[in-house]
């Protein structure tokens, strides 16, 4: 346990929040600034959730390294709605964009994307039980592409890109849902990254979206007002009532990460909480890890025990330690520990500690 009776938490979205931030919240609910307005009764037109929002959006640009002439949004919908958003804005009825299917939610949404013009896998990891990521060289993006889209992090399969796919000089689009402000990413390499803030940003019910002056200057007319990207840009994301709550539990969130060392810092942390369980899973052929080395995720790792029969006692027994949210997604099935920003490495040392016994007792 983590106090208060709290889990270890490995779920892998809505995840584990930093307890710092837990209780800004907790503070804020019935009285937010000082304003005698509770955090879930105020108004999204009042000073007060202005100075919120203005907060989340420096944030995110300052730790980030957001260009300045980039759009930064908060929208709602996940990245569930973004699979669509994206390939509407940016393809129009007559346009072709080439994706790298690396997971479940790429095919999401290459899905998506074929209902608005040519969307076409440039690789396919499916056939291999996706263990892994593609290289550089792998595969071409055609001449004709007016950008590519690829998922960073692949929270099904555990796999994730540790470098920056090659897009055959054409803009990338990136959904970062669950490794955004926990790994490396360059937006300036990319012209548009949406990510779904329930994993290392926040709460569910928002998504933070980035563009690029490119992005915003190819949508044509006819999109619907609300899936044009353009209305939220003009509105700074309040066209509409946005989530005022999540929004200010990003900023929160935002904080704790530059409070502790900002990006680099929690690069750091995840390394090392990777490190650690990633050595006790090699360390025996008890454990068989699903990713291929070279591509294996700092953020989702994912294994199966070499005797499956053993899995649910393992799941069972390790509720029972006070390890939640272990089970591997249906599509892989197996064991899936998801290590994000407010993940801390003692959970991670209790989940390592927790195996060796287990082991002890079954192997």
């Amino acid at each position: 346990m983590t106090g208060a009776g709290r889990v270890h938490n490995f779920g892998a979205g809505p995840a584990v929040l930093p307890l710092e931030v837990v209780s800004e919240v907790a503070e804020a609910l019935p009285n937010l600034s000082g304003s005698g307005f509770g955090l879930l009764e105020v108004s999204h037109r009042s000073g007060t959730f202005q100075n919120v929002i203005d907060s989340a959006e420096e944030r995110v640009r300052r730790v980030l390294s957001v260009p300045d002439d980039y759009h930064v949004l908060f929208l709602q919908g996940g990245a569930s709605t973004q699979f669509y958003m994206t390939a509407l804005n940016l393809l129009g009825n007559e346009g072709k964009a080439d994706f790298l299917i690396t997971g479940g939610w790429s095919q999401k949404a290459i899905k998506e994307a074929g209902r608005v013009g040519d969307a076409e896998a440039a690789w396919d990891g499916s056939d291999d039980g996706f263990v892994s990521v593609p290289s550089n060289g792998d595969y071409a993006i055609r001449d004709e592409a007016g950008y590519m889209h690829y998922t960073s992090n692949n929270t099904l399969f555990g796999t994730q890109f540790h470098h920056l796919p090659d897009s055959g000089g054409k803009p990338r689009v990136v959904d970062a849902s669950s490794d955004i402000c926990g790994t490396p990413l360059d937006v300036s390499s990319h012209d548009l990254v949406y990510a779904g803030a329930q994993k290392n940003l926040g709460p569910s019910g928002v998504t933070l979206v980035i563009l690029s002056p490119w992005a915003v200057s190819k949508i044509g007319e006819g999109v619907p007002t609300m899936l044009d990207y353009r209305t939220h840009v003009s509105k700074g994301s309040m066209f509409n009532t946005p989530n005022t709550f999540g929004i200010f539990v990003l900023d929160r969130v935002m904080a704790w990460v530059e409070r502790n060392g900002g990006l680099e810092g929690a690069i750091e942390r995840n390394r090392k909480k990777a490190s650690l369980l990633y050595e006790e899973l090699d360390r025996t052929p008890f454990w068989a890890p699903h990713a291929n080395t070279d591509s294996r995720s700092v953020m989702n790792v994912t294994w199966r025990l070499a005797n499956h029969d053993l899995e649910p006692a393992f799941l069972e027994e390790a509720a029972a330690s006070g390890l939640g949210g272990l089970k591997g997604h249906r599509s892989v099935g197996g064991i899936r520990a998801s290590m994000y920003n407010g993940c801390p490495i003692e959970s991670v040392e209790a989940l390592v500690s927790f195996m060796r016994r287990f082991e002890a007792r079954h192997g």
